[in-house]
């Protein structure tokens, strides 16, 4: 804990010089002098671009903590490439290999958004609306990366102070045992509350790459969905369903593979994107999760029966900005399959290929592959760009939530799910229109709807952690379903994270997450 002053000055000079033009001309005493700093409103709302982009380079965190365990990554080797991260897609994780280090790497950004909220709260020259907006949006963000570390470790410690830079210096009184997973939600409930009450009727604006006021009702949305349903807190889904019902001007695009597309950023699906742009930033390791081309060794092909041309660069992707090509992740092939071949998210999201046997007959698959495509981004000056915006919440995420809040309360979910479906569908008939059912089966209808929906957005993990059947939740294994990952009797403590014992041994007053076995003495 004795090293925060000296993250939160390296990380202030981070901010403040890649946040934008203006913030380049900023003087180096302005970088590590807070009394120089707090003078302006363009200082502030520099500040505030800044949190964002610490956002934006989180975006693969909340990819690795909300999907990579919920049973849809594969552990197989498809391309002769060795794969990364398999102890966490494989449930193999302990003190030893925590899979995530330093609580996320999420307690800098909160840090900062403390310091933001402290001094914002304390400044003169901002109008009341232009105050109380700024401050929305850090009460929401700060929300938004404690909600993940509830969901992630359960009882964490809670800051809600810049301790340091209140001259709070000493190593000891530094130190902070972890919160109960009440008190942390309770602190998650709080500040979407006040991000919601501090933007008050502004619109949200056109914009979708920074925190509003839609944003903040479907964060709020979900945060009391999952008090509902994992803390048995009934009287939260009418607050969840009232937070998603005033989200405004939204509406699903036509074509689900509009809702991603680089030309149609800010369509009226997106409510909360990080915003990825051609000379500007792109989507960090997404080319790990595509095809390798010195792979496609003359035995590759469209078509699992090679009825096509050999495979060559069929996307486009060998002539990129930066990232180096070669497949280090992969859904499994069960997860393309369990579309329907009418869906038009199928091929929206995935790419399949096929190695193909053909010196028998008939010609033999010997590999299944698929590359994701849903957010390949554009192909600017002759090099691919992974420049895609990626999506926090949308308007299909609010209709499925709306549905699962329907079941629970022993209503029909037709109305939500089937907008779904028939989009999926479109222009054609949905094959299968959503017939409700028991609660237990439509809460698979809808869980498997937001499996096909939501791949690559960081949704599935916690997905089977808050959805249940036969009122267990969906992450331990049934033989009434095929979507667990963990066995109840022998690791139900996995549905949380371990931390390393660097943190227990900085700080002996952390405690190991429970079940996990610790040499904390």
């Amino acid at each position: 804990m004795n090293k925060f002053k000296y993250i939160f000055l390296i990380a202030l000079f981070a901010i403040l010089s890649g946040s934008c033009k203006k913030a380049l001309e900023l003087a180096p005493e302005d970088y590590f002098g807070d009394g120089n700093f707090w003078q302006n409103e363009s200082q502030v709302t520099n500040f505030m671009v800044g949190l964002h982009k610490q956002f934006r380079d989180n975006q693969f965190q909340f990819v690795r903590l909300g999907e990579m365990r919920g049973g849809g990554f594969s552990n197989v080797d498809r391309q002769n490439t060795s794969l990364n991260e398999l102890p966490i897609i494989e449930q193999r994780i302990d003190e030893n290999s925590a899979g995530v280090g330093s609580w996320g790497g999420f307690y800098g950004p909160i840090l900062q958004l403390n310091l933001f909220i402290q001094k914002v709260e304390a400044v003169t020259f901002l109008s009341e609306s232009s105050k109380n907006y700024l401050l929305a949006q850090a009460y929401a963000m700060r929300s938004y990366y404690y909600f993940h570390l509830l969901r992630t470790y359960g009882g964490v410690p809670i800051w809600l102070e810049p301790e340091v830079l209140n001259g709070k210096t000493d190593a000891v009184e530094l130190r902070k045992a972890r919160s109960t997973e009440a008190e942390v939600l309770a602190v998650v409930k709080s500040d979407i509350g006040k991000s919601v009450s501090l933007f008050g009727s502004s619109a949200s604006p056109a914009d979708k790459s920074q925190w509003s006021p839609n944003a903040a009702l479907m964060l709020k949305g979900e945060i009391y969905l999952w008090s509902a349903k994992v803390y048995g807190t009934a009287a939260d889904l009418t607050e969840a369903k009232n937070a998603l019902n005033a989200v405004t001007g939204t509406s699903l695009q036509a074509n689900f593979a509009d809702a991603f597309s680089y030309s149609k950023k800010n369509n009226n699906e997106v409510i909360l994107a990080i915003r990825f742009r051609v000379g500007e930033a792109e989507m960090t390791n997404y080319a790990s999760f595509l095809y390798s081309t010195f792979n496609f060794d003359g035995q590759h092909y469209k078509d699992s029966l090679a009825t096509g041309s050999l495979l060559v660069d069929p996307l486009v992707i060998a002539a990129t900005n930066s990232q180096q090509i070669i497949q280090r992740y992969g859904y499994t092939f069960e997860l393309f399959q369990s579309y329907d071949v009418l869906d038009k998210r199928r091929n929206a999201t995935f790419y399949d290929y096929y190695k193909v046997n053909t010196t028998v007959t008939p010609h033999v698959p010997t590999v299944r592959n698929t590359a994701l495509v849903k957010f390949l981004g554009t192909i600017d000056a002759n090099k691919r760009y992974f420049a895609d915006d990626w999506t926090v919440y949308r308007e299909s995420d609010r209709l499925l939530m709306l549905a699962e809040i329907a079941n629970a309360e022993g209503s029909d979910p037709q109305q939500y799910i089937q907008q779904i479906r028939d989009r999926a569908f479109a222009p054609d008939a949905d094959p299968t229109p959503f017939v409700n059912g028991s609660q237990d089966e439509n809460e698979l209808a809808i869980f498997e709807e937001r499996t096909k929906e939501f791949v690559y957005e960081g949704k599935r993990w916690y997905d089977i952690r808050r959805m249940k059947y036969a009122g267990e939740p969906l992450v331990f294994k049934s033989a009434n379903h095929p979507y667990g990952v963990l066995d109840k009797a022998t690791d139900g403590y996995k549905i949380l994270w371990p931390i390393e014992a660097a943190i227990w041994t900085n700080d002996p007053l952390v405690d190991q997450t429970p079940g996990y076995a610790t040499a904390k003495p």
